[in-house]
């Protein structure tokens, strides 16, 4: 079968999961023990599973932000939310919360409050999304900070460290995390109307209005499971750590969210959209990150090949890039 013949879903998988699985195998062949997993204490460890765990605060913010992506938005104010959260989260334990139920959900509704803002501006206000939410990603530093008494706080509460150091079912308990986030998120999105009309709004907002889809309430939505998947992604972080830093929980990752949505064949100006390959994108990001430290490359090459690995494979995933090897394919032949 050639690849023209295939579907556009089936192409749309392809090349992000041929992508990772070079990355693997590269990986592979510049250590070989890199697919040896062990069992210690019940839990599993080994380069897999680091990859997994790493990747797991980029995925979390993938699946909220594959969602606003959808919609034609974007939030660049997810890594701000994730330390807000996580201040939130650090400020409650200091204070005598001992709670984990109350902590957790301090953490939440700090994310909550920070997606209704930005769905609220967006939606209702009509404000530009990058314009919108880059205001929560500047004052929301302000916010972490003040939360924080512009101090790094630390903790010791070994049931909320627990969400970033713990294991369940062998697995690091982030990695469960991220699994429950998509079962519900997905379910959420393929077994109600819920993803019809987001995909409906990001295809076309005025549309979807006259055919009595509430597309300002959709857009307020999402924004507000962004923020929710911001604010555990964290949480995690400041349980990974013991401590909630204001200045750099959650630094330029947003950047790396919106490019796993885009490695996952998103569209950025809306429409039908994958979570499953938005969580691929987190997974490429952080193999060829270990890639590049298992090769022993300087480090003042990393950013370079990391760009020209993500530039190659959105040419592979581009149809006009195919159109275009088409053509030259054949003036040759002629």
């Amino acid at each position: 079968m050639r690849y023209s013949d295939l579907s556009p879903e089936l192409r749309r998988f392809i090349w992000p999961v041929a992508g990772l699985l070079v990355l693997l195998l590269l990986n592979a062949f510049i250590a070989p023990e890199f697919f040896q997993l062990e069992i210690k204490d019940g839990r599993l460890y080994g380069s897999l599973i680091d990859v997994l765990n790493r990747a797991a605060p980029v995925a979390l913010l993938a699946i909220g932000m594959t969602l606003v992506i959808a919609t034609g938005g974007i939030d660049l104010s997810v890594g701000s939310v994730m330390a807000i959260a996580g201040a939130v989260s650090a400020t409650l334990i200091i204070s005598g919360v001992d709670n984990i139920a109350l902590i957790v959900a301090g953490g939440l509704l700090a994310g909550l409050a920070a997606g209704f803002v930005n769905g609220f501006l967006v939606g209702y206000f009509g404000i530009q999304p990058i314009v919108a939410t880059l205001i929560l990603m500047v004052a929301g530093r302000g916010v972490a900070q003040l939360i924080n008494s512009g101090q790094i706080v630390t903790f010791h509460h070994s049931a909320f460290e627990y969400l970033g150091v713990g294991s369940l079912f062998g697995l690091p308990l982030p990695v469960v995390l991220v699994i429950i986030t998509f079962v519900l998120v997905q379910l959420l999105m393929r077994r109600t109307a819920l993803g019809l009309f987001v995909e409906g709004v990001g295809a076309s907002a005025s549309a979807s209005h006259y055919i009595g889809i509430n597309d300002k309430l959709i857009k307020l939505l999402v924004y507000c499971i962004c923020g929710l998947c911001a604010a555990l992604a964290g949480m995690v972080a400041a349980a990974d750590i013991g401590g909630s830093d204001a200045n750099n929980a959650g630094l330029w990752l947003e950047l790396d969210a919106i490019l796993a949505v885009v490695i996952g064949g998103a569209s950025l100006m809306g429409g039908r959209f994958s979570i499953v390959l938005s969580i691929v994108g987190a997974l490429i990001i952080q193999t060829l990150t270990i890639t590049i430290i298992l090769s022993g490359v300087p480090p003042k090459f990393n950013l370079l090949i990391k760009a020209a690995a993500i530039i190659i494979i959105l040419l592979l995933q581009s149809p006009e890039f195919h159109r275009q090897v088409a053509r030259l394919r054949k003036r040759q032949v002629a």
